[in-house]
């Protein structure tokens, strides 16, 4: 009897326990934010540093609506410089940035989406994560108070979806990105999960495989109230740390300032092929952890010896908390990249690139001992007819700029065809060393000698000491909350290297003519032979 009397207790006891921590984990949280909810209306900002003394959100900008302003029109910087003139303001008012663009867009057909088809489809997305939602309330038996997510056909993700045309992913004057900016900046979050390619990873690694910890892994989808998606990474690197010489380009760090800065350099250089990208402070605690429902992700949250809130990839790291981030203690810096549309809506090809690296410790591609590699390439399709080739030395233009030797593929909207734009996704390993200018990331140019005359010219504007490279990128960086996104190297490094594209440019018309480097004509794709001279050095 003794011992039966003493199951009872312990059972009790376990029913008492795991009752607290139901309450503790999921229905106090619960009550925190609806209480939150009354005090701070949603959409307050509320935009703090993670030096600031009230470390509880940091969402938006101290001015909502100063940002949400066309490109072509003057930006915050205008203000900062005073009266000596902004010369960001002054590139886009260039002719160069007014300059109707070829071809014309002349219908549906030149739309990435069908707007209704998208809506349609937006709606029913909305709905199935309202049913999820309810659901899942129901399952851990918590009253909910939340209102139901609709969708806004004003809603600047809906209006950058809808925006997206053959020319790029939005327009020189568009004032939907600035807004989009915005919104990714001070919405509050409704749900946090992984990516899904973390997800195909999940129980499938080794840690004992790794080399390194790259960090590669570590990064979130967070869906805001406005019901529109970003990807989330975290800040993993200090800005003034480069990338030791000897770390290989495959397990080097994932850089948010880099993704931050990325998208500002692309839209300094009109392509305007990367996603909006802009940083942001997010409290790991109310952003992340209390709004996702995926138990491993919530797993994997702790609190460090320093009582900072940190979590980790599951997986490659799954036991390796030394290589979590953590907030201070609750806030953490990252960048916050905006979904493209569904495949199920716009299907993207992903192909790998002709100038792909080897990703080993040791053994090189072709096109690294071949110096006639780029006679092989035009051979075959599609970049013996199409736009593809230029487009292959544009985005080998911009990974020089920003030093990513990490381009393995690149991925296009299947609706525009072969001549349809390249889509510069993940720069997160860019502007790692500003001390080395990695010259192998040209020989797509270099060895084919080709380019633009569109990319030509915009970079001999951008080194003319009225529209330099590094001060237009300086102001143009200004904007975002997490300024200054790059150190000074890293900008003068901008121009040093832009020097080094216009100089083997250079020594491609000397080696070559004129007309066979430079295609007025983006259809025009005549080249040089590489047996008669080569560049590769």
């Amino acid at each position: 009897m003794p011992g039966l009397r003493r199951d009872r207790l312990l059972t009790l006891l376990l029913l008492g326990a795991l009752l607290s921590a139901d309450l503790y984990f999921h229905l106090w949280p619960q009550v925190r934010r609806q209480l939150r909810s009354r005090e701070h209306p949603r959409g307050c900002p509320c935009a703090r540093r993670a030096s600031s003394p009230a470390p509880d959100s940091a969402a938006a900008s101290p001015a909502p609506r100063a940002a949400a302003r066309n490109f072509s029109r003057a930006g915050p910087g205008t203000e900062r410089h005073g009266g000596r003139g902004s010369k960001l303001q002054a590139l886009f008012v260039h002719p160069l940035y007014r300059v109707p663009e070829e071809p014309p867009l002349l219908g549906p057909e030149d739309s990435l989406l069908a707007s209704q088809e998208a809506l349609r489809y937006y709606r029913r997305k909305v709905a199935r994560w309202n049913r999820r939602h309810k659901m899942y309330k129901e399952q851990l038996n918590l009253t909910s108070l939340d209102i139901p997510q609709q969708l806004r056909l004003e809603a600047s993700w809906v209006q950058f979806h809808l925006g997206i045309s053959r020319h790029g992913l939005y327009s020189r004057s568009s004032p939907v990105v600035s807004q989009l900016l915005q919104d990714m900046r001070r919405f509050p979050t409704i749900s946090a999960d992984y990516s899904q390619d973390e997800k195909a990873l999940l129980g499938a690694c080794d840690c004992t495989q790794i080399v390194k910890p790259s960090g590669v892994h570590l990064k979130l989808v967070l869906r805001f109230s406005d019901f529109g998606k970003a990807m989330f990474k975290p800040m993993r690197q200090q800005r003034d740390e480069e990338t030791p010489a000897d770390f290989f380009y495959f397990i080097d760090f994932q850089r948010h300032n880099a993704e931050i800065a990325a998208f500002h350099l692309d839209r300094i250089l009109d392509f305007r092929r990367v996603p909006p990208t802009v940083g942001r402070l997010v409290n790991v605690t109310k952003e992340i952890l209390e709004v996702t429902k995926n138990e491993i992700l919530q797993s994997v949250f702790f609190v460090s010896p320093a009582s900072n809130v940190c979590f980790f990839a599951k997986c490659p790291y799954m036991c390796k908390t030394e290589y979590a981030v953590c907030g201070n203690p609750h806030l953490l810096e990252g960048s916050l990249s905006a979904f493209l549309p569904s495949l199920n809506l716009a299907p993207r090809l992903s192909v790998p690139n002709p100038w792909i690296r080897s990703y080993s410790l040791a053994g090189k591609e072709e096109w690294e001992v071949n110096p006639l590699y780029c006679d092989t390439v035009k051979q075959i399709y599609p970049y013996n007819s199409s736009n593809r080739l230029l487009n292959i030395i544009d985005m080998a233009i911009f990974d020089f700029l920003i030093g990513n030797m990490d381009r393995h593929h690149y991925e296009m909207f299947t609706k525009f065809g072969d001549d349809g734009f390249l889509i510069h996704l993940d720069n997160a390993r860019g502007f790692g060393r500003h001390s080395q200018d990695e010259l192998s990331i040209l020989s797509p140019l270099s060895q084919c000698c080709r380019i633009k005359k569109k990319t030509l010219l915009h970079l001999q504007l951008l080194a003319q000491a009225d529209y330099r490279l590094s001060d237009v990128m300086r102001e143009s960086l200004l904007e975002d909350q997490l300024s200054p996104v790059l150190t000074e190297p890293h900008l003068l490094a901008l121009d040093r290297r832009l020097q080094i594209i216009l100089q083997t440019v250079e020594g491609c018309v000397e080696a070559h003519g004129e007309q066979n480097v430079i295609a007025t004509d983006p259809s025009e794709q005549s080249a040089p032979d590489s047996s008669q001279a080569n560049l590769t050095s």
